[in-house]
């Protein structure tokens, strides 16, 4: 069972709202690629909220994750697509099915 997780929040401007929700759907290759992300998982919680939740085995994996290419992409259109910075949580898996 992997034990370690973040639980992404991402909120875009509401003209960024189409572009976000297209990047996180692409970006399921460049995490299919990351050795160290075991799953992961995009969602949108409403017309501009979206999220990720992604698991891990070690920190290794998770810290190369947060400085990965996907980090990267959600970095490189802050500025103009997202109405703040992702607020990232780490979390602790206690229990899965």
């Amino acid at each position: 069972m992997s034990k370690l997780g973040l639980l992404v929040r991402i909120e875009a401007k509401p003209e960024g709202a189409e572009a976000v929700g297209q990047l996180l759907r692409d970006a399921v290759d460049l995490a299919r690629a990351e050795e160290g992300t075991v799953s992961w998982y995009a969602f949108q919680e409403g017309p501009t909220v979206f999220g990720v939740f992604d698991t891990f085995d070690d920190e290794e994996g998770r810290d190369a994750h947060l400085n990965g290419r996907i980090a990267d992409a959600l970095r490189e259109i802050a500025p103009t697509l997202l109405a703040a910075a992702p607020e990232v949580k780490r979390t602790t898996i206690l229990a899965v099915k």
